[in-house]
């Protein structure tokens, strides 16, 4: 068994992941992760200005931040093409595509992992710290789960 060397691991990958159905299938499941990503932020937001939360917590637009900042992460992610990350021939002069398409990558996963962080930030010191009850808690959850979910689309 001789191995390429173009591989980076010694193992393969399936063939099952080369097929159309499983492309359909990961564009079907990051569109539902990111729905839910979006109804979870939104159903915290609705309930809390509703009468059933007696607490003083709202959601504000500092909750609204790392949702957005994630979204944009991954829209910057998800615009750089593939083909564009290895195009670059070795010369002194040139357009640099690779180099663009790696910096343009670089600031679409800063912008995730800022979101994330930034959701974590919002959740300690404005319900964690505060020591905040669980019914008014659970927003501070959600806005974790959806940051998470926009994450792992």
């Amino acid at each position: 068994m001789t191995m390429s060397e173009e591989r980076l691991f010694r193992f393969s990958k399936p063939e099952w992941l080369n097929s159309a159905w499983a492309r359909n299938a990961g564009v079907y499941a990051a569109g539902a992760f990111f729905s839910l990503a979006f109804y979870t932020l939104l159903d915290s937001a609705v309930w809390s200005h509703s009468p059933l939360n007696a607490s003083d917590v709202h959601i504000r637009f500092v909750d609204w931040l790392p949702f957005i900042f994630s979204t944009l992460g991954m829209l910057i992610i998800n615009s750089v093409e593939k083909a564009r990350l290895s195009q670059d021939s070795f010369s002194y002069s040139g357009s640099g595509v690779a180099w663009k398409a790696r910096v343009v990558l670089f600031l679409g996963f800063a912008s995730l992992a800022g979101g994330m962080a930034g959701g974590v930030t919002v959740f300690v010191l404005k319900y964690v710290v505060k020591d905040v009850g669980f019914p008014a808690l659970r927003m501070g959850v959600e806005n974790l789960v959806a940051n998470g979910l926009v994450g792992l689309r």
